[in-house]
């Protein structure tokens, strides 16, 4: 599903213009991004957070140059359900293939 299917669905269901809803997905699009760049965590009560991880100082290999590499500590967005949502994917998905 893009963008573009949500904002189609929404607009059906609610009977508001496609522009009104994309402005509303977009503008929840952007405070997320922009809390998250501002390191504060998202909590969005039944459906889950959006939170940063971060990431340890690792050293990496570039194999083609046969040389290593310290790659930095670092954050991460990661998305994690919330209980009754992963309870209801799990009990009604159905993988389409």
């Amino acid at each position: 599903m893009t963008k573009a299917d949500i904002v189609s669905r929404i607009a059906e269901r609610t009977g508001m213009e496609k522009a009104d809803v994309q402005a509303v997905v977009e503008g929840v699009m952007r405070e997320v991004k922009a809390s998250m760049e501002s390191g504060e965590n998202v909590y969005l009560r039944g459906f889950g957070s959006f939170v940063l991880k971060q990431r340890a100082e690792k050293t990496g290999r570039n194999i083609s140059k046969n040389t290593t590499l310290v790659i930095p500590a670092h954050y991460i967005p990661s998305f994690k359900p919330a209980k009754t949502f992963g309870e209801a994917i799990k009990a009604k998905v159905v993988v389409k293939k």
